[in-house]
């Protein structure tokens, strides 16, 4: 994790990134709820539950701004494919709670234990199923850059398997499971969204740069919020990370400087919610959580930089607000 200079992630104008793409967003919710309905009832119950019980919308709301940020007049176009970034995104989200064996899920609880493995598993593949139903309406190259991000999603997935309560992980291992299994969907949205605006190659790539960065620094705060966020704002119980065992930032910060209470917990089996507790008041009281912080403003201003080779505007201020939004977070 390179370091990089510090600088202000303070935005040069005041514009809501969310109230930006606002129209374009209600359209994604409209098609969110068109598709997901089924011949059986249930496929449809249990995507609403996840897909209706809100979620930040990030993805899409990546997608909408890049497209916007470089003059994209397809709207329609654009819309579809926020929308098929979103239900990649849902189906990632039910297949993980299967895997975790997640008990809530943005508030409430989780599909997995409402519905059960067997029809949460289904209900993933289904949601996957309508993500390229979307996506495959588009040329080649948009099918190979939406089949490349659920790739990365796989990888990482089974990447961050290999480092399940494995004190050897490290910096590296982290970034390379954040890059493919959040970042890549960030990167994968921000790349379409200024293809489909028709933007140069380059700027493309500008706008991926961005994705990936931003992506990382997101993945970043959400391990923060992991040890010191509240359980009421994150509609689910901190710790979650060591109770799983997977290496997130204060966690392999912790490893790295030999921490033994955080060591102990995040190798155990079965650790209790004493000795999880204690892990993260180890961690938070110690310097892991403002040395992460660190890390994710640094990646959120490197995806600055890439939106800084912009012409001035009202789009590329929404973008860099959206990284103030993401970074400066609560849940």
């Amino acid at each position: 994790m390179t370091d990089i200079a510090e600088e202000s992630l303070e935005p040069r104008c005041a514009v809501d990134p969310y109230g930006f793409v606002a129209d374009q967003l209600a359209l994604v919710e409209q098609r969110l709820a068109e598709c997901t309905r089924s011949k059986e009832s249930e496929l449809t119950r249990i995507a609403s539950h996840l897909i209706g019980g809100g979620g930040k919308r990030i993805r899409p709301v990546i997608t909408l701004l890049a497209f916007k940020a470089f003059h994209g007049h397809r709207v329609n176009d654009v819309v579809d494919i926020a929308t098929a970034m979103e239900l990649i995104h849902a189906a990632t989200l039910l297949h993980d709670d299967i895997i975790d064996g997640a008990e809530f899920r943005r508030g409430k609880e989780s599909a997995y234990k409402r519905y059960g493995l067997t029809r949460t598993l289904v209900t993933g593949d289904f949601l996957f199923i309508k993500a390229f139903e979307f996506a495959g309406k588009f040329d080649e190259q948009v099918v190979q850059w939406t089949a490349d991000a659920c790739t990365s999603l796989t990888e990482g997935e089974i990447l961050q398997g290999s480092f399940n309560r494995n004190r050897t992980v490290t910096a590296h291992d982290y970034l390379e499971i954040v890059e493919r299994k959040t970042a890549s969907l960030f990167q994968t949205g921000a790349k379409l969204g200024a293809y489909i605006a028709d933007a140069p190659c380059q700027q493309v790539e500008v706008a991926a740069n961005f994705g990936l960065n931003l992506g990382i620094a997101f993945q970043m705060m959400d391990d923060v919020l992991d040890v010191v966020g509240r359980r009421d704002l994150l509609g689910k119980s901190t710790g979650m990370d060591l109770r799983d065992g997977n290496p997130s930032l204060p966690i392999v910060l912790s490893l790295l400087d030999g921490h033994q209470a955080v060591t102990q917990v995040f190798q155990s089996r079965e650790p209790t919610e004493n000795d999880i507790q204690r892990a993260l008041d180890a961690m938070g009281n110690g310097t892991v959580i403002e040395r992460a912080r660190d890390f994710a403003r640094k990646y959120a201003l490197k995806a600055c930089r890439d939106i800084d080779t912009l012409p001035e505007s009202v789009e590329r201020d929404a973008l860099l607000g959206l990284a103030r939004l993401l970074t400066d977070r609560d849940r």
